[in-house]
């Protein structure tokens, strides 16, 4: 990774269900731009980073297209997007391509398990579902079983939510309520 002063960095949460982080680039030690850097970050604290693998969603300068200003990344939809998605003319020759991942982080005390499934996107911010699994005292302790009831719920939970984001944004695109079917 490569930065230079004046370029926007926005960070993917160091684990599940935290904020990202978005700042500005204030000084690069590096003479071929590598870190570390000096970072301001919006929440107006000044300091080092050494991003690591895959902790780094977007880099660019502020006024490049497709960059976020430091008020879009305080978005206000299920995405982090500060408006309604445009609808734009689109060429099936040339094709889209994005990579969204979903981090899951599992809690087992005793008979209960938890979870918690967070989709990361291009977004600033990210969506979040929570799931959970309760032994009864009659069934065998076997975590597995627990851990796949957790996850699915906090999968379809997660689901949930983002049908209801893709909802709201046809309906602002088109002005007309939508009911999307969850399959």
């Amino acid at each position: 990774m490569k930065a230079q002063v004046g370029d926007h960095i926005i960070l993917a949460a160091s684990h599940v269900d935290a904020p990202t982080r978005a700042g500005e680039v204030l000084e690069v030690r590096d003479p071929g731009g590598g870190p570390p850097y000096v970072v301001r970050w919006d929440d107006g604290h000044t300091g080092w980073i050494y991003p690591g693998p895959g902790s780094v969603l977007r880099i660019g300068h502020a006024a490049d297209p497709g960059m976020p200003s430091a008020d879009e990344a305080s978005a206000t939809d299920t995405l982090g997007r500060t408006s309604p998605p445009t609808v734009a003319a689109h060429d099936p020759a040339v094709g889209h391509v994005r990579e969204w991942t979903v981090r899951v982080a599992i809690f087992e005390s005793g008979d209960d398990t938890s979870a918690t499934a967070v989709l990361l996107s291009d977004a600033p911010t990210h969506l979040s579902g929570r799931g959970a699994s309760h032994r009864a005292p009659s069934d065998a302790p076997v975590p597995e079983i627990a851990d796949e009831v957790a996850v699915a719920r906090a999968l379809r939970h997660l689901a949930d939510r983002l049908l209801g984001g893709a909802e709201a944004d046809i309906a602002a695109a088109t002005g007309m309520p939508a009911h999307l079917r969850p399959d």
